[in-house]
């Protein structure tokens, strides 16, 4: 697990030489003309003794996070149990944590994206804070909703190596927006269904799942429905820009993975009913 929390962005960091990046530039020419090392000029040219390079301390966790990072972690080691089982040569993704912004492989991206998977750097990334969000803004807390989230995410790293996102993607030049957001919709139902067979193999291989458990990642499913999100934002919904799912496809989904625990079960691209 990476963690990136409390990390500044990129760049050169600042050059201790005075005259920086443009002084550089010039001996590398000179160099260059001269025939000489431009390493040794540089050698030559007086650092500058003031502070050029700020140096970050180390991210400090209030204990309500260390709790986040510590389930986190143990999610992770429970889908890379489930799905090494259940698929052969399962590659594991990274997980990435970080608070603010943060530069992935699929782009820049900030809290309010929410947890995405990049299947260009076949990497998790979320923002804890989403986590509060889930409970305070959505109304579904619970260390099991939390869970959900990572095994969703972990769900679209599957696809990747079964190649149906590349082949979803791939259609996005051929569709128009609405043909193509039912496409997203079903590859996200297909991530939840996932889910629900992780929770299966997991509560079967660990007894993770207690009283009230499944209850919570359902809540969860619902509560990120596209209709029900739609409704919240403004009032009403526009069905052709779903591209997540609806609330009660979520739910539906993500049971049928957790009763079924059949990953066989899970083609929702060719499902007479969503």
């Amino acid at each position: 697990m990476d963690d990136q929390r409390g990390s500044g962005g990129g760049g050169f960091g600042g050059l201790p030489i005075k005259g920086g990046i443009g002084i550089v530039i010039v001996i590398v020419v000179l160099g260059l003309i001269t025939g000489q090392n431009p390493l040794s000029l540089l050698q030559q040219i007086p650092m500058d003794s003031g502070p050029s390079v700020s140096q970050s301390t180390p991210y400090q966790s209030t204990p309500e996070e260390q709790e986040l990072v510590d389930l986190v972690g143990v999610v992770l080691a429970d889908t890379e149990d489930v799905w090494n089982k259940l698929l052969d040569d399962y590659r594991e993704p990274h997980l990435t944590i970080f608070n603010g912004t943060v530069q992935s492989s699929c782009g820049n991206a900030d809290a309010s994206t929410g947890p995405f998977y990049c299947s260009a750097d076949e990497r998790v990334y979320i923002d804890l804070s989403f986590y509060k969000e889930l409970e305070s803004r959505f109304n579904a807390p619970g260390d099991f909703a939390q869970a959900y989230v990572i095994a969703h995410e972990v769900g679209h790293h599957v696809q990747h190596l079964l190649g149906i996102t590349d082949k979803v993607h791939e259609m996005k030049g051929q569709l128009n927006e609405a043909e193509y957001n039912k496409l997203s919709v079903k590859l996200e139902l297909q991530a939840d269904f996932l889910a629900g067979v992780w929770a299966h193999h997991a509560d079967a291989m660990f007894n993770i799942i207690e009283a009230g458990d499944f209850d919570e990642a359902m809540n969860a499913a619902s509560a990120i429905g596209d209709d029900r999100l739609q409704k919240q934002a403004q009032g009403y919904v526009v069905p052709d820009s779903f591209t997540h799912g609806t609330s009660a496809q979520r739910q539906r989904w993500f049971r049928k993975g957790y009763e079924t625990g059949d990953i066989n079960q899970g083609d929702t691209f060719n499902a007479t009913n969503l």
